[in-house]
Order: C-alpha cells, then structure tokens, then sequence
C-alpha cells in the first residue's frame, strides 16, 4: 500500500505544478525525484525529492549526485520505521526541518454523507474553472481536465452562485491524490470541506479509484480520520544543509 501511496503523492505533485510548465515525477535510484522538465528560458524550480526505506545517509548521496540545482527533501515514515531516529540522522547531516504531515489514505469500501448548505458541484465548464481561479487567486484545473473522463477533477461548493470551497482528485492508475481542499474563511464550520470530500471520493470510486491519498495538516486530519481515512506514515519536510 505505501508504494502505491507514494507514487500517487509524486506523481500527483507533479501534475499539481505542472499548470505552467511541465514538472516530471521520476524514479531515480529508489527515490522519486520531482523537477522541472528542460527549458529554454527561465530557471528552474526547486526539485523535491521524496524518500522511504532507505537511510538518510544514502537519501543524501544519491540527492548530492543528482540534483541540478537547489532541492528539498521529503521522507516519509511508515508505521515501522523510528521516527525519532530518522529526525536525527537528518539533524546529523545538517537538514533542517521545516513540518511535518500525516500521509494518510482511504480505502473507499465505506464513504459517508456530509450535506452542507451550499452546491457541491464537479467544475465542467470554463467559466466555472475560471470563477474558482479568480476566488483561488490561482488555476485550479486546465481546459483539458474539463472533459468527464479527465484523469484531473475539480470539485466547488457554491454559496449565493459563488465558490465558497473548492477541492481536486487527481488519478494515477486505480489510485488518486488529494489536492488543495480549501475552504474560504467566511463559509468555514458550515460543513463544506466534509461535504466536497464526500462527493469527491464517491467519484473516485464510481472512476476505478481503489485508494484515495492525501498529505494533511495536523488539524486537517481530524476532518479526514473521521471520513475514514487512516493514516500510513508521516511525511517530514527538509531543506538541505547550507553549502
């Protein structure tokens, strides 16, 4: 299961940056490298470079003899692995830590019902894509993901015809990641982020979907272990030492 998580959360992250130019999620070396395709003009993004089951020692090593420029790295820890101790070997190297999340996961056997006062609803069209842009003050989908098979699905909950929140499920195989749930602050406590959650999740299911994954804030996984997700390791955040 946790393979099958962590390719869904690189994977996934690349699609998410890929809204203005494409950012590739590949395997090197046992880890998951996350970087800029090759430009012409501009520079390039920091890289994020995700690790599990290998020491931080290595992690470091084969990340030095990769990385084309400035990088972060992401560990993730399962249920079986010292937490502590992989802290430690990161502080050892010079890492420094920036947070921490819970990975979490759904199985999608049992999915709740959460009504909301407000139109939870899939974005389909382009001037709904383009009022979720503009109250997100960022694209959320492309053209492209607009069309009812798109592996990239857009969901909003309207209040008064407006986006109040808005959440993306985005498909890798029988597996999906979680992107960018967000409610505005004047509609929290209403329900809404249960209520885009559920209605996301049941389309997943109804899309083959087998295992829905998410990175979650500390309080944002609350929200989700009621829903029925379950958390599967925990996610630590590291910029690399100073050269």
């Amino acid at each position: 299961m946790m393979e099958r998580a962590l390719e869904a959360f690189a994977r996934g992250v690349g699609v998410t940056r890929s809204f203005t130019h494409p950012y590739l999620a590949e395997r090197v070396e046992g880890l998951w490298a996350l970087r800029d395709a090759p430009r012409t003009r501009g520079r390039y993004r920091n890289e994020e470079w995700i690790a599990h089951g290998l020491a931080p020692a290595r992690v470091h090593c084969i990340v030095r003899a990769h990385a084309r420029g400035r990088y972060s790295v992401t560990p993730v820890c399962g249920g079986g692995e010292s937490l502590a101790d992989v802290r430690a070997e990161y502080r050892a190297l010079g890492y420094r830590l920036g947070r921490t999340e819970p990975l979490m996961v759904h199985r999608l056997q049992r999915i709740p019902r959460r009504a909301a006062r407000a139109e939870v609803t899939r974005v389909t069209t382009p001037d709904l894509a383009a009022q979720v842009a503009k109250a997100a003050r960022a694209r959320q989908i492309l053209p492209e993901h607009l069309t009812p098979d798109a592996p990239v699905r857009l969901y909003t909950a309207l209040v008064d015809d407006a986006p109040a929140g808005w959440v993306s499920s985005i498909q890798i195989d029988t597996a999906a990641w979680c992107a960018q749930l967000y409610v505005r602050a004047e509609h929290r406590r209403r329900g809404i982020g249960a209520a885009l959650m559920c209605r996301m999740l049941r389309d997943d299911r109804s899309c083959g979907v087998r295992l829905a994954v998410l990175a979650a804030s500390h309080a944002g996984a609350l929200l989700y272990a009621q829903l029925g997700y379950e958390q599967i390791g925990t996610v630590l955040l590291y910029t690399p030492p100073r050269a």
